[in-house]
């Protein structure tokens, strides 16, 4: 069944209004019209089972039908600190981890990173990225649209409140004492947790002494050198695991 967001949806109404670009795809792309049945969610955990009430362009309604039990979010609320990759590696980040079920990703500009915010910002790749994540959303039939925020210098980071818990992926050839990521097992899950994950060429030392001065935890997955992109994806997939509700 095709899903829809619909970031207006009151479920004390009949009928709800969908967003132009979402209007769009539902009639010009997937070519549906009235009496079709789809479904809508809120990206803040509600969704419902729909039908076309009335498409014509960017003006779709849909008649609310009843409720759906959206997947399960986890018990564990992760953001991901992703430190900027190059060309469209970031887009690839950013759809596995909202489809890992990561609640944020907070875009991170480092010394490595070879651009700045501003420069990010003037290139509307918020915007893309934003994209991306409703995107990944839909597919992976979550309810909740993670928060993709704007983008940071580590500096800036680093002075920002955070998780009680942060941990900070170390390669392995960059020289910190770390501590494996397996050394959580039998830890009892935190509410939140960030993750901070470097860029091509990992992260400069003043970065990770600047984090571990700080409290944040320095970890490693093992003794192979993961690919910047590949990197997230595997640590947030262990870190699931090692806290996934029995």
């Amino acid at each position: 069944m095709h899903r829809f967001f619909a970031p207006s949806l009151d479920p004390g109404d009949a009928v709800v209004t969908l967003p132009r670009d979402e209007a769009e795809h539902l009639t010009r792309v997937l070519r549906l019209g009235p009496g079709d049945t789809v479904s809508v969610f809120d990206g803040r955990g509600r969704e419902f089972l729909a039908r076309v009430a009335g498409a014509a362009g960017r003006d779709v309604r849909v008649e609310l039908i009843s409720r759906i039990e959206p997947v399960a979010e986890s018990d564990v609320s992760f953001t991901l600190a992703q430190a900027i990759l190059k060309g469209d590696k970031m887009d690839d980040v950013v759809r596995d981890a909202v489809m890992l079920g990561v609640t944020a990703v907070q875009p991170v500009v480092t010394k490595h990173s070879e651009v700045t915010v501003a420069a990010l910002l003037r290139g509307n790749r918020l915007d893309r990225w934003r994209r991306v994540a409703l995107a990944s959303t839909k597919q992976s039939r979550r309810a909740v649209l993670p928060e993709i925020r704007t983008p940071l210098s580590f500096e800036t980071y680093l002075e920002e409140p955070g998780s009680l818990l942060r941990l900070m992926l170390i390669e392995p050839e960059a020289g910190a004492a770390t501590e494996a990521v397996g050394a959580l097992r039998g830890t009892p899950p935190p509410s939140e947790v960030a993750l901070l994950v470097g860029p091509e060429g990992g992260w400069a030392e003043g970065e990770w002494t600047a984090a571990r001065s700080r409290g944040i935890r320095l970890m490693t997955l093992g003794p192979r050198t993961l690919r910047a992109d590949a990197a997230p994806v595997a640590a947030l997939s262990v870190l699931q695991f090692i806290w996934a509700a029995d």
